[in-house]
């Protein structure tokens, strides 16, 4: 074979020039600059890659719960709903007490009649101020048991469980607990009622610490339960819930 036809291998030196560095026939191929450097910010990078799919989610709850502070990339999966029930004896109270005191007011005049009274305790103006103030105190009453009844949350995301605690009209807290923490999850109904209307209480215990929650007037726990399962075993299994 003619020597000109034998292939040219690039690799070696074809000259030297006065420094005596070698000069090649072709440059020696090397991997694109942007693919390298693509692969060095990969590998030292630690942060975990977000798709797009999560980071929607991940706006989504934001914009739905703005009380949240979720970390990036976090969502909210559930949020648990408390049942109305739970305000049915203390809204009953209220309104049997209103009731009563508009009863006793339109019907004062019966009243005085029938027991007899006398002195400045049968005027109607007397008593009418006292009435309405017992009406005034009854309804802010029920809306400081509404607000505290209905500011205790409970939420669940990709990575753990928040539950806001409403204690007082100003006294409250929160919780947070990672899914990876939870040791048991369950969940209990008690007695006919509660079977009947499908609320009941949900209970996670924590490692470590043996930390108990409690979150009560749950609608469905069954449901709630198996959802926060699911989201602990994906977790625990370095995957993300759908």
């Amino acid at each position: 074979m003619d020597k000109q036809d034998e292939p040219i291998d690039y690799s070696r030196p074809v000259a030297y020039d006065i420094n005596g560095q070698p000069l090649y026939a072709h440059p020696p191929i090397i991997e694109n600059y942007q693919d390298l450097k693509n692969k060095e910010n990969n590998m030292s990078s630690d942060e975990p890659v977000i798709s797009d799919a999560t980071r929607l989610k991940h706006i989504k709850s934001q914009k739905i719960f703005p009380e949240l502070v979720l970390n990036d990339g976090d969502f909210v999966v559930s949020s648990v709903k408390r049942h109305l029930i739970g305000l049915a004896v203390p809204f009953a109270a209220g309104v049997l007490s209103i009731s009563l005191a508009f009863t006793v007011l339109f019907n004062y005049d019966i009243i005085i009649n029938a027991l007899k009274i006398t002195g400045p305790a049968a005027s109607l103006s007397n008593v009418f101020i006292p009435v309405i103030a017992f009406v005034i105190f009854v309804i802010f009453s029920e809306y400081i048991v509404y607000y505290i009844f209905t500011n205790n949350k409970f939420f669940l995301t990709n990575d753990s469980v928040v539950q806001q605690v409403q204690t007082g009209l100003f006294s409250n807290s929160e919780h947070i607990v990672s899914l990876g923490n939870i040791e048991d999850a369950s969940y209990s109904q008690n007695g006919i009622i509660q079977q009947f209307f499908n609320y009941g209480s949900i209970r996670l215990s924590t490692e470590g610490d043996e930390t108990t929650y409690r979150f009560t007037y749950v609608s469905n726990p069954k449901e709630c339960i198996s959802t926060l399962d699911n989201a602990i075993e994906n977790f625990k299994n370095f995957r993300r819930p759908c």
